[in-house]
């Protein structure tokens, strides 16, 4: 019978970590490296992304060589640049070698200039043009996600011609699923599919069978546009051609993958100032000052609504009740505006927002801050009178919930498009202004009314 654990590569990433780890505690060092030839080298980068940096450098020593280039590939840049300083020039170049350029591009964007200069001395004069080609644009562009290795045809060619060609090539890259038509001054004309490549009459010519109707993408369309393209016309790849439609690459749909995944951990890790590329097991020193800055942010924006707040020191002295309450109308605005928030800016990041509907949807998002804001306080200020027994005071903490709440959906609303406008991460600094905005609105609201209804009567 096997041991279970060598059957890693059909169990989960935590089952993984857990017996990997129990391994290396246990000094069984030749499991672990058994363990590691059943993994793909994703799932090595993965493991080695979970492991504490001691656990790690060990089992960098394991992998096989010849996955270390793809190993490399899949983990952030900081675990990459940890990984890459304990390699020599031999073993990089040996990694690198045979990768794809648009992935070796990306990877040599995170290398010191010296080894930079080394792995393109490695490399021959037309691989070299090749890769320069592709990092001339930029990373977040469809030309930064193409790959050159693209097979073109002619349209005055025959289909039992291109069959002989690629017999004679020998291999097709990976997720080819069409071949690109070209004109004789290298102009993208469409694609030619495999699927009617194999079934149309080998007798038929080219431009008898392409399809026109393929659209190429211009290389300076951004990644995102990119993969929203992928997603609503189900596509596997597509060329990619420069201003004057002459085909320079294509995309494929692992880069797709890449870019989609990517952008979801930004906007996740954004919202609480954190880097997607941050090494979990970064040195203490090294992280803390990184997360540093955002709270020193959150300490001014913080600071803002205290002084609010002290402002009507002699308002919450006169009536404690006040300071029992100011947090249900900071909390209710500042979820109200979240909302709303989080919906705008996943619109932007889906491109499903622009001047033509913005005010359709603000006046959508405000109906609904209205409603919710009548219903909500209405309930929050039945449970103050039952509370404290003081009918003005439901009446204040109502009034001041509605208005933090519909003024919280209009700051959800117009924070993520003004900071765009800025050239601003929204994701990164929308959830810090929009604490900071709801709970000053909230708090200048709630102890306003409060100092000219409830002190006044007292």
């Amino acid at each position: 019978m096997s041991d279970p654990l060598v059957q890693a590569d059909n169990q989960g990433h935590q089952q993984v970590l857990d017996q990997f780890s129990a391994a290396l505690g246990s000094g069984r060092m030749q499991l672990a490296q058994r363990m590691l030839q059943g993994l793909h080298p994703a799932e090595i980068a993965h493991l080695l992304e979970s492991l504490p940096r001691a656990q790690r450098n060990i089992i960098w020593e394991f992998t096989d060589p010849n996955d270390d280039g793809e190993i490399l590939l899949n983990t952030n840049e900081e675990v990459r640049a940890s990984l890459i300083n304990r390699m020599d020039e031999a073993e990089l170049v040996d990694a690198l070698d045979g990768m794809p350029l648009d992935d070796l591009a990306d990877i040599l964007e995170d290398l010191p200039n010296r080894l930079t200069d080394v792995v393109l001395e490695s490399m021959t004069a037309q691989q070299r043009h090749l890769l320069e080609s592709v990092r001339s644009w930029p990373e977040d562009s469809a030309g930064g996600l193409m790959d050159t290795d693209a097979i073109t045809v002619r349209a005055d060619v025959t289909l039992d011609v291109v069959l002989r060609f690629l017999r004679m090539r020998g291999e097709l890259p990976n997720h080819t699923d069409a071949l690109y038509v070209l004109d004789r001054y290298g102009h993208y004309r469409g694609a030619l599919s495999l699927r009617d490549l194999l079934t149309e009459s080998p007798d038929q010519l080219v431009a008898e069978v392409l399809n026109s109707e393929v659209s190429a993408i211009q290389a300076d369309t951004a990644a995102t546009t990119v993969a929203s393209l992928f997603q609503d016309r189900d596509l596997v790849s597509a060329p990619v051609v420069n201003e004057n439609n002459e085909l320079i690459g294509r995309i494929t749909i692992d880069d797709v993958v890449d870019v989609i995944r990517d952008q979801a951990e930004h906007n996740m890790l954004s919202m609480a100032g954190l880097d997607e590329d941050e090494d979990l097991f970064a040195p203490v020193v090294k992280s803390s000052s990184r997360r540093a800055i955002w709270l020193g942010v959150n300490l001014l924006t913080a600071l803002i609504a205290s002084w609010v707040v002290g402002l009507f020191q002699a308002t919450i002295n006169d009536v404690v009740a006040l300071a029992v309450l100011m947090p249900v109308v900071a909390s209710m605005g500042g979820i109200a505006g979240s909302q709303t928030l989080t919906l705008v800016i996943r619109a932007q990041a889906l491109e499903q927002i622009s001047r033509s509907n913005s005010s359709t949807l603000l006046r959508k998002e405000m109906s609904i801050g209205a409603l919710n804001g009548f219903a909500w306080a209405i309930i929050i200020a039945i449970i103050a009178f039952f509370w404290f027994d003081n009918q003005k005071l439901g009446l204040v903490i109502a009034t001041a919930v509605f208005v933090n709440m519909v003024f919280g959906v209009l700051a959800g609303f117009s924070i993520p498009l003004i900071l765009k406008r800025l050239s601003i991460d929204p994701a990164l600094a929308g959830n810090v202004v929009l604490t900071t905005v709801t709970d000053v609105v909230g708090f200048f609201a709630f102890l306003g009314l409060g100092s000219l209804v409830l002190v006044a009567v007292l």
